[in-house]
């Protein structure tokens, strides 16, 4: 057999067979003209190959993903753009499928698992939208001007082992700079609607059980003040019914549904669950629990802190996805609010400037809105640790001033007093965060930030072993979460006072691949490198933080970080200066 490494896209019509049924001559007349007018010109431009005609689909070979990614990107811009009432042609939606990976040549054909992952993908992808696995992500992450996200790892049909996805946002990636709020200062907050868990046990009486799981569930998500929650009596009301989650979410009046199983083998318990949008009926978010059925209720109480703590990230990012999308003149607070949080995570000194202004905009409609404080804390905060803020000092005073309003608006919002401590840490006032954080935790206990802070304050303070488990508790609670990058560093940085280099090495290379710019995620790497003598290595890194950061040096480091324990400063700065960090 001969084998080759390819770049392999699949791209379908949405919606063809409907299509077809209305108008099949029409329909096919479109179809073909798309193709002649659009995509082919472009596979030919980005020097593709189409090697399967399948009806209404294609399936094309490229030599490079980076090829491959571009052609897709235009081949939906232009589609989307040129989509005009009258043009019957350009009303045709596509949806596409990426992969990099090695295929099995036949004759002009490709065959494999590096074809038949891209097909499954592509059924992944939204109508105009790009799905890609994380092998194109990695070779082509740096070198195309997109926005990619994370999708987690997808379940796809007849492939073994989940795979981690991403999408490529296209229309409405960017939000636009106006900022026109609605009159009406209605705020809007999510809502969802958890449905009782299917018992697939085959046994009545671990009925208790699943039913114990959703009500859980329902009073933790509950905690978050930002999310209504639909009370159980309603959505306990379609227990046995056959399960249309997006007809319910209609029902309901819900933005969002959870729904689940529990199938009990033995002393093993499985727990599956998953998140859809219910306008669209995509889902957002899956994952699968397989637990000892040692303690029942430990189980229980694992397995929920495990799914609120999951969701709870992935419902920000949809927030933030359905804000951006929307028009600018059909804004309300909330809205306004979650294209700050958008602006917030991407970290330069443009976008969290451009937050900060969201937030206020947010709060001018809606005075109460107590988590637009809690984000211009996030803000202020983001600016200091990352070295962007003009004046630190004074940052540090308007980051304590909005988290005083966000727990003086709700005394009761975990989120608020994770705020405060943030505040109280970005000052160096590590002591001062603990008490503030760990109400945090007891309003929410799958506050997955909260919990790390307490670890952030422990390194910063130089105890190592204290921080360690509360950092890892943070990135057990939350693993897609937008905050990864500053999990992992930390982590990082504790293995490092504890002259555990390898781990430190591990852990800053992990947060490295995590999404967006940090030189902090340079730096610990650097000082573990430097202490294990791996110069070469650590001198690509230098050159590589440096073309972000042009003052990346070792006074650079003392003067943005937060450390407060000298020994604990001095020994990472030791590291950097050993990796050969200019001073």
């Amino acid at each position: 057999m001969e084998r080759r490494l390819a770049a392999i896209l699949v791209a379908d019509v949405v919606g063809y067979t409907r299509l077809m049924g209305q108008d099949e001559a029409s329909t096919l007349e479109c179809l073909n003209a798309v193709r002649s007018e659009v995509i082919e010109p472009l596979i030919s431009q980005y020097h593709g190959r189409i090697f399967k005609l399948v009806g209404d689909g294609m399936l094309v070979e490229f030599a490079s993903i980076v090829d491959a990614i571009d052609c897709a990107i235009q081949w939906q811009k232009v589609l989307i753009q040129e989509r005009r009432p009258g043009e019957e042609h350009r009303r045709l939606s596509f949806r596409i499928g990426l992969n990099l990976g090695d295929v099995i040549v036949d004759g002009e054909d490709l065959l494999g698992d590096g074809v038949n992952i891209a097909a499954r993908l592509e059924a992944q992808a939204d109508p105009d939208g790009i799905c890609l696995s994380e092998d194109a992500y990695r070779q082509a992450n740096g070198k195309i001007n997109a926005e990619f996200k994370d999708l987690g790892k997808l379940e796809l049909k007849n492939v073994d082992q989940p795979i981690r996805a991403y999408s490529i946002a296209l229309s409405g990636a960017d939000p636009p700079g106006d900022v026109s709020p609605t009159p009406i200062a209605a705020t809007k907050k999510p809502s969802i609607a958890v449905l009782p868990f299917h018992n697939l046990s085959g046994e009545t009486d671990q009925e208790y059980f699943a039913d114990g799981v959703s009500e859980d569930i329902i009073s933790a998500l509950s905690r978050n003040r930002w999310l209504m929650v639909i009370a159980r009596n309603s959505s306990f009301a379609y227990k046995d019914e056959a399960t249309d989650l997006k007809k319910i979410g209609g029902q309901l009046g819900v933005r969002y549904v959870l729904d689940g199983s529990v199938r009990k083998g033995g002393n093993r318990v499985r727990i599956a669950a998953q998140l859809i949008d219910a306008a669209s009926g995509k889902q957002i978010w899956a994952e699968r629990y397989d637990r000892v059925l040692e303690d029942i209720f430990a189980v229980q109480d694992e397995v929920t802190a495990a799914i609120v703590g999951a969701i709870a990230p992935e419902l920000d990012k949809a927030e933030q996805q359905r804000a951006t999308s929307k028009k600018s003149g059909n804004l309300n607070a909330w809205d306004v609010y979650q294209r700050g949080m958008w602006h917030l995570y991407k970290r330069t000194k443009e976008d969290l400037m451009e937050a900060r202004s969201r937030f206020e905009a947010a709060l001018s409609q809606d005075p109460n809105l107590s988590p637009a404080f809690s984000g211009l804390v996030d803000a202020y905060y983001y600016e200091v640790v990352l070295g962007l803020a003009d004046s630190p000092a004074e940052n540090c005073e308007r980051a304590l001033q909005a988290a005083r309003m966000a727990v003086e608006l709700d005394p009761d919002d975990a989120a608020a007093h994770c705020a405060m401590g943030k505040a109280r840490i970005v000052g160096r006032e590590h002591e001062n965060a603990i008490p503030d954080l760990k109400l945090a935790i007891e309003l929410n206990p799958s506050l997955a930030w909260a919990h790390y802070g307490l670890g952030a304050a422990a390194v910063f303070l130089g105890n190592a072993d204290q921080a360690i488990p509360h950092l890892e508790d943070a990135i057990r609670l939350s693993p897609r979460d937008q905050h990864m990058g500053s999990y992992m560093v930390r982590l990082a940085e504790a293995h490092l006072l504890k002259r555990d280099y390898r781990l430190a090495i591990e852990w800053g290379r992990r947060a490295l691949q995590q999404q967006g710019f940090q030189w902090s995620r340079y730096s610990v790497v650097l000082a573990g490198l430097g202490y294990s003598g791996k110069t070469e290595e650590a001198a690509r890194l230098i050159t590589e933080c440096s073309a972000h950061r042009p003052d990346f040096s070792v006074s650079m480091v003392r003067r943005c970080h937060l450390y407060t324990h000298a020994p604990a400063l001095e020994h990472y700065l030791q590291g950097l200066r050993k990796a050969g960090l200019p001073e």
